[in-house]
């Protein structure tokens, strides 16, 4: 509902104007490669929508540390509600490289169809030879329709 010359507008429509920012804890240990769709521990948050259609703008950074030769990609992805959304931050080994560690960000804009509690999460895909680090972090900012 607009906000129209001559309205009362309600706290409510004013709460929901501003923007919400969550950030989920740092993770609390290491992952070790080789791993599918493991959820990284301690990287997840509970965020709350008012309304339906509610945007989201997250981060996640994922620390991939080598530990010796790697075979395949590693990646994380951000997953809300139980469901992978948007896109992944890669990793890859170059070749001949020992030892390459790398932080890789994504960045995601997604929309909640439903008003309530959510959670969200960082969950990994680990190469063998790749650890994730306890730098992994997630951050959200919840922003509503008056």
């Amino acid at each position: 509902m607009p906000i129209l010359a001559g309205s009362i507008v309600t706290a409510g429509q004013l709460g929901r104007m501003q923007p919400r920012p969550y950030k989920g804890g740092a993770q609390t240990s290491t992952l070790i490669g080789p791993l599918t769709n493991a959820d990284a521990p301690g990287v997840q948050l509970t965020f709350t929508t008012e309304m339906p259609n509610a945007l989201i703008v997250a981060s996640i950074a994922c620390d991939f540390d080598p530990t010796g030769t790697v075979t395949g990609l590693s990646s994380g992805r951000l997953w809300v509600d139980g469901s992978g959304v948007g896109e992944f931050a890669v990793y890859q080994q170059g070749p001949g490289s020992v030892g390459d560690r790398g932080t890789t960000p994504q960045h995601y804009r997604e929309i909640i169809p439903a008003a309530g509690t959510h959670t969200a999460k960082l969950v990994v895909t680990l190469g063998t030879g790749v650890n994730l680090n306890v730098y992994s972090t997630l951050t959200i900012t919840v922003y509503e329709v008056v």
